[in-house]
This record gives C-alpha cells, structure tokens and sequence, in this order.
C-alpha cells in the first residue's frame, strides 16, 4: 500500500490554517503535518479549549486532510541552546519572558512536556522537533574542548529531555529528533551517542529527513540501516552541493540560504543529490508505513509550483516491496 503523503505547513505559517488547508489538497497531498506556530497547531489552545482538537481535526477533514503528526521545532531548539536574543524571534512571548537563559529552558521543557499531552488529546502519536545542544557551537575542537567537556553536553540533553520523554511515554506519544546540525545529534555517531545519554529510552528516536545528511557527506539510506527501529517519521527533503570553483565550501560562508555562492543549499524534491529510490528502498527493508512528509524548501523556485512538483515526485518514488521473488516460478 503507498504511504501518505503529507506536507509538512512550518515553511507556510504565514498562511492561516483556513487559507493553506485547501490548498494543501489542491497541491496533491494527503495530509498536513501540522506545525505548532502560526494558527496551525496551538499546544496551549489544545489543553486549555475543550473542544480545540476536534476542531481542529474537523477543518482538516472538511478539506479531505489527515493528520499523522505534530512538529514543534522551535520550542524544542530553546530547551538545550545557549539561549540568546536569536531564540526571541522564534518564540511566543509567554514563553521568552524576561528572557533570562535558564528561564526561557525551563518554560520550553515544559511547553514540550505539554506538546506530548496535546498531541495525545489530538490523537496523534509522533512529534517532531528540535533538542538544541549546549555543545553545537564546539563543533571545531579549538579552543581545545575535551571529551569531559563533550560529555557533560550529553549529560545536560540526558537531564533536560529525561523527564520530557518520560512524559511523551505516559501520553502514548513518540518525540522523533530531526537530526539537524545545532541539535544534540547530527549525524550516525551522535545519534547514536544521544540515543545511549537517554537510555535507549523508547519514546526517543528520529524524524528521518536526508537534506540534513546528504552536504555532510552521509548516505542517507545507510542512517536509515543504522537505525531500523527509532525511525519514527521521515522528510521528503533534498539538498545539493556546490563546491564548484574552489571558492566555497560546506561552512557555508555566512551566507544566506538562497544565495548561490553558498557551498550548499536545499533543493525542491527531486532536484538535488539525494538518492530517494535507495530511501525507499531502505524503508521497505525496516517496514516502515508512515507518511511521506514533504518539508518545502528552495529559495529559487515559487513554493507553490514547489510543492506540487514534490507531492508528483513522492508518488512516483516510493513503492510497495514485492511480497515474492522474482524468480519464484523456478522454485521447486
């Protein structure tokens, strides 16, 4: 059976629910992953409104959409950051406050602990998002950090998220990592090693998106094999390199995504370096059956002609594997 494919709305929060929802389905897709900003998913509207998630799940269904995932990105990213005034813009003001560092941490643990609780009432079991880390910004190893230094990073992830997951586990609800650079884990190793800081904890895994991994230089399919069971939600997202010239590089330069002298940027679906047949071919191997989510973005192109592209694209790749060998006829 093909999976859903679904749009992922944080690259169109500019656009209220009531606006974008049709045109969602206009688009072709299936579904929505619903943001937690803009009007598109409300964590303290869901638990202080009675009747919020019903609402909410009415307005999708009156435009043929379903929900098989929340996001909250942002609110995550404040939990473990070294918080500065960057966090401001990405933050409601109940939740910056004085915007005192620990302060801001604390009221963004809590807001996750109360988007496992939303997203239970809303009936949806998987949240995507960001972790921060108190270590991204020791990435080049000078001055000299020690691996004390590295692990005490772990160590701050492990007792700020602990009492998150643990929360996520009593709601039935799963908190899937995009593996992101600035997050705790942003590649196979510390993935891995974010996996080992909590324990292996069950409600800890990962919002698979390849556009994050493919500049790095990781093959996409291979973090699908490394972790079979922890993939919890997958990004139909693409990237690609442009190293030509000898000028750039993957740093990026301090340049803005979009301009064409970065040595990478993220491309429409289908149109960079990652190799999505080998994707689906690794989540037939895992038995993955979740949507196809396809999170929007490319600073050269009108999103909208975009999007529609991505969702054809998706249908095209992805397939059901064969339930027999190809050759089984010669079997005696």
């Amino acid at each position: 059976m093909p999976r859903p494919v679904t749009l992922f709305t944080g690259q169109w929060a500019d656009l209220p629910g009531e606006q974008l929802f049709p045109k969602i389905r206009s688009l072709g897709y299936d579904g929505a992953e619903l943001a937690c900003w803009g009007d598109h998913f409300e964590v303290d509207r869901a638990l202080a409104e009675p009747g919020y998630c019903d609402a909410k799940r009415a307005q999708l269904e009156r435009h043929g959409l379903v929900c098989h995932a929340i996001s909250n990105h942002l609110v995550g990213q404040c939990v473990c950051d070294p918080i500065d005034d960057r966090h401001k813009a990405i933050l409601p003001d109940r939740l910056w406050g004085d915007g005192d560092p620990e302060g801001v941490r604390r009221r963004a643990a809590q807001e996750m602990i109360d988007t496992a609780k939303a997203a239970g009432k809303f009936g949806v079991s998987v949240v995507n998002g960001f972790t921060g880390s108190s270590i991204w910004h020791m990435l080049y190893f000078f001055p000299p950090t020690s691996q004390e230094r590295v692990n005490k990073g772990f160590d701050d992830f492990a007792r700020r998220w602990g009492p998150i997951l643990d929360a996520f586990r009593a709601e039935g609800v799963r908190f899937a990592l995009e593996v992101h650079p600035t997050e705790i884990a942003y590649d196979i190793h510390t993935a891995r090693r974010a996996l080992d800081a909590v324990g292996n904890h069950p409600a800890f895994g990962f919002n698979f998106d390849p556009s994050h991994l493919i500049w790095q230089g990781i093959d996409p399919a291979e973090f699908i094999e490394a972790f079979p069971d922890r993939i919890y939600h997958v990004h139909m997202k693409d990237a690609a390199r442009n190293l030509s010239g000898g000028r750039n590089s993957i740093l990026a330069s301090h340049l803005a995504f979009g301009d064409h002298r970065r040595g990478w940027d993220f491309r429409s679906v289908g149109r960079g370096e990652v190799d999505f047949q080998a994707i689906i071919r690794a989540l037939n191997r895992i038995g993955y059956q979740g949507p196809l989510s396809v999170e929007w973005e490319d600073s050269g192109m009108d999103r909208e002609h975009g999007a529609r592209e991505s969702a054809e694209y998706t249908r095209r790749m992805d397939f059901t594997p064969s339930a027999v060998a190809f050759d089984a006829a010669f079997d005696k």
